[in-house]
This record gives C-alpha cells, sequence and structure tokens, in this order.
C-alpha cells in the first residue's frame, strides 16, 4: 500500500533547558560555552552523601510555561527518581517527576507562519489548529557525551541543568505539522523568557514517537521512537525516513515492534538502538531527599508574568503598524529582531518603511558582517533617523546603504550628519529646478527623444542633472522634476 493508505500519529517529547543562572538542585552556574567540567560540584556530580537544593526559579518558569500553553497545574507537585545506567548520568538515576508533574493538560498553537515554507496550509487567523500535551515535568539535564572512533568524552557542565520535558499526545499527523510544532513552540517558550530554546545550542532537543496503521484501524501500530533530534528541519527528515520505512516493511509482512532508534541525519536513516523499555523498567521511586511543591503560591505568583504570546504579538504588529503579514510574519519568527525593529518604529515616522529596511538591509548587512541582531552596533533610534531622511527626500533608497555604511562605522553618527559626509543634503528644490532646465535646453535631441515616447533617456537626463548638481540630490526628485518640465 502506499504510504497514503496508512494513518500517521505522531507524538514528541521536547526537552528544554531553562534559562537560569544556576542548576537545578545545586549553585554551580548554567549556561552554554564554558571550558569543559568547570562548573561541577559533589551534587552534580552524583558524590556519596551530597544533597540536592531546589531551584525555585526554575519551578517557577515551567509553571509560567504551562499557563502560556493553557495547561493545569496540581495543588502539590512530587518528585522522583528514575533509575537507570547511563555514561552521562553519574548518580545511576535522574531526579524526575511521574505522576504529579507540575503541569498537566494543555494544548500547543501550530501557528500558520511556523509551517516549512513549501508547505501549503489553510488558516483563517493566525492558529491553523492546536495539538495536546499530556503533561510537562521538572528535571535535571545529563552530561554531554562527544564520541571519536574508540573513546567518548563526557562534559559535566551540562549536567544538572535545569530541564523541562513538555510531551504530547500523540496528536501530530505530519512531518510538516512537526516541523510547525517545534517552530511554535520555540517561539513561545522565548517570548516568555523561559529559554533561548537553540536547538544548536543543545537548549531544545527532542525525540520523536511515530507509528503506522491502516486507515479503518482504531488501535495504534507500534511506537517507535526516534532519539538525537537536534534541529526542527532534522525531525521533519527523521519522519519523512521513518514513515517510508514502516509502510515498507508493514507491506511486507513485517510487523513493527516497540523500539527506540537513533537518527543519523548524516546518513539520511535510523538505526535501531534497543527495544523500548516500559515506565516500570527505570524502576522509578519518590525522591526521598526533596519534599512535594505546594503549588498554589507559585501559580499565583506567575500570573502577572503572562507575556505577549506570538499570535497576539502578530495581530498587532499587522493592526498596529500596517505591516504586511509576510513582514509580521518574518519578525514573530526572531523575537530579537521584532524587539529591534519596534524600538525603532517608536522614534519613527513610517513603521512600515522601518520594518522593510530591519527585514531586508539590516539583516543583509549583518550576515555579510556575520552578526546578528543582539551584536548590531547601530541602535534602533539610528535606523530610525536614516528611514526619516529618505522620507524626508534628502536621500533614495540606494544612496541610503551608503549612509548605513557611513553610520555603520561610527554608529554615534547621526543620520542626516552621515548623508551629509557623503554629499547628500536636502534640495533646494528652486536650485535644482534650475539645473535641470539647464541640463534640457542643452540636450535638445534627447528631450525630442523623450517625447517622442522613447522614455528610457529619462534615466540618462536624470544622471546629467546629479553629476552637475551639488549637493547630490535625491534622484527620484530629479526625474520627477524632469517628467513635470517635459509635460509627461
Amino acid at each position: 500500500m502506499p504510504v497514503s493508505d496508512y494513518l500517521v500519529t505522531i507524538g514528541l517529547e521536547v526537552h528544554c533547558q531553562i534559562k537560569t543562572q544556576t542548576k537545578m538542585f545545586c549553585s554551580c552556574r548554567a549556561g552554554f560555552g564554558y571550558e569543559p567540567n568547570t562548573n561541577v560540584c559533589p551534587t552534580c556530580l552524583g558524590m556519596p552523601g551530597a544533597l540536592p537544593v531546589l531551584n525555585k526559579y526554575a519551578i517557577e518558569r515551567t509553571v509560567l510555561t504551562g499557563m502560556m500553553l493553557g495547561c493545569s497545574t496540581p495543588p502539590v507537585s512530587k518528585w522522583d527518581r528514575k533509575n537507570y545506567f547511563y555514561a552521562d548520568m553519574p548518580k545511576n538515576y535522574q531526579t524526575s517527576q511521574l505522576d504529579l508533574p507540575l503541569c498537566i493538560g494543555g494544548e500547543v498553537p501550530l501557528y500558520a507562519w511556523a509551517y516549512p515554507a513549501d508547505a501549503k496550509v489553510k488558516a483563517e487567523g493566525a492558529v491553523v489548529r492546536t495539538v495536546k500535551l499530556d503533561h510537562i515535568h521538572l528535571e535535571e539535564d545529563a552530561a554531554k557525551l562527544t564520541h571519536y572512533n574508540g573513546y567518548s568524552l563526557v562534559d559535566y557542565n551540562r549536567g544538572g541543568t535545569p530541564l523541562m520535558e513538555i510531551v504530547s499526545a500523540p496528536d501530530l499527523t505530519s512531518p510538516e505539522e512537526t516541523y510547525a510544532y517545534l517552530k511554535s513552540l520555540q517561539q513561545i517558550l522565548i517570548c516568555g523568557g523561559i529559554s533561548d530554546a537553540d536547538m544548536e545550542k543543545g537548549q531544545m532537543r527532542c525525540d520523536v514517537n511515530v507509528s503506522l496503521r491502516p486507515k479503518g484501524q482504531k488501535e495504534l501500530g507500534a511506537k517507535i521512537e526516534m532519539k538525537n533530534i537536534n534541529s526542527m528541519s532534522a525531525a521533519r527528515r527523521a519522519l519523512i525516513y521513518e514513515i517510508r520505512r514502516q509502510a515498507e516493511e508493514l507491506d511486507m509482512g513485517i510487523p513493527q515492534v516497540q523500539s527506540t532508534r537513533r537518527w543519523d541525519d548524516a546518513l539520511g536513516e535510523s538505526i535501531v538502538m534497543r527495544t523500548k523499555e516500559n515506565a516500570h523498567d527505570y524502576r522509578y521511586h519518590t525522591c526521598p531527599d526533596l519534599i512535594p511543591v505546594h503549588t498554589a503560591p507559585i501559580v499565583e505568583k506567575v500570573r502577572g508574568d503572562m507575556p505577549e504570546l506570538p499570535d497576539a504579538l502578530h495581530g498587532r504588529l499587522v493592526s498596529s503598524y500596517g505591516l504586511p503579514v509576510a513582514d509580521a510574519d518574518t519578525l514573530v519568527g526572531d523575537l530579537g529582531l521584532c524587539r529591534y525593529f519596534e524600538a525603532a518604529a517608536a522614534a519613527s515616522k513610517a513603521p512600515r518603511k522601518v520594518a522593510n529596511w530591519v527585514i531586508n538591509n539590516l539583516t543583509s548587512v549583518l550576515a555579510e558582517k556575520e552578526l546578528d541582531i543582539h551584536t548590531c552596533p547601530l541602535a534602533p533610534a539610528a535606523l530610525a533617523g536614516l528611514v526619516d531622511i529618505i522620507e524626508e527626500g534628502i536621500v533614495s533608497n540606494n544612496q541610503a546603504r551608503e549612509v548605513l555604511e557611513v553610520m555603520w562605522q561610527n554608529p554615534t553618527m547621526p543620520a542626516a550628519e552621515a548623508a551629509a559626509s557623503l554629499g547628500f543634503r536636502k534640495t533646494d528644490t528652486n536650485a535644482l529646478e534650475a539645473v535641470v532646465e539647464q541640463v534640457l535646453a542643452e540636450n535638445p535631441d534627447m528631450v525630442e527623444i523623450v517625447r517622442k515616447g522613447n522614455t528610457k533617456l529619462i534615466n540618462a537626463l536624470t544622471g546629467k542633472v546629479m553629476k552637475v548638481s551639488t549637493p547630490k540630490p535625491n534622484p527620484k526628485l530629479v526625474t520627477e522634476i524632469i517628467l513635470s518640465r517635459l509635460g509627461m
């Protein structure tokens, strides 16, 4: 049977590091980029007798995440030990949560702009549909293993970092929806200041569960879990491969066995790791070193921290600034860029043109210079000033790009001053009209050809005016004066 004859059911387990200063159960620094094995202590190294202390801020951020996603929080939440032996977990157990997690239920909206560019989706508003969540629990991250030919290195800096596990219901149906789910969730987490959710840095990772069953069959097929998914595109590729693989084997009469596979993005295939353990294989039991958490005061405290969510932000960008939907899509997809735009728009008379400059020109220069919006030397108000001198007719769009280069080298220089350094000043219209008259009088043959319908020569006449004018005028204004003088 073709793949289309099977029903695809997908569930995700998304692991997200919470942006905290310290680890989950100790005072060691949390973060990315430190020298290996420098942010460690007896507690996060699992030394005998070392006792954990809860990170209250991490608990608050988890509850806030649940609030953003419409989860409920039980009155009491407790901690459990998940026992297994992995080289990246020195205690031989992970402090996690089983039956009383911090967040239960909820849903993740799939935003229309979060789908892959080649996916065709129809939506009446910002949200295509919602995906149900099972729960969100809080635990400690494992250490980082780096594998080489014949040996492995372990960095315990990451071990003990506060880690949320956001577990969806089996409610996704395609690789494209999965991509949108990850992108939408990432945007929500960033909007709430919960995490930077950078998948390249391992701050957000996911395991993908997928099963196939023939259409008409109610019972779900065997669940196959794929690990080592480190990007949204990789999740999509992994699912496309795995769905095809399962369909081909089912067509051949090969039953699927519940198992865990590793996705190798370089090879473009999944590889069997082990048959899947059940919950009892982890030998969960209540952690004796941590008392349960009464959540009511935490819920009340974080209620005031609710941020503006991406769909509300998207609507405001369109309604308040008059931005095209495509521009709003781009800005919501990069919160740092969006914050920069809003700061620049607040200082400008032309917010829509500011958006165009931020999305197209500024990002292009940042990419060329291998910077991002957080390391941009140009303040939002400076970019607003540049857009304003375009609006005032001091420079054209092309001239403004030259001005931008000057401002980039001199970030405190006002746009008008940078323009003046290149010979661009506000044009004296009377003086410019006199120059146009002179150029037209000196080129009667060209004027005659233009009047007969060859409008391509207008650019040549504009160039002649630009060449003899001081200061340099806006070429658009020059062309307008020429057309007026020729009665066109």
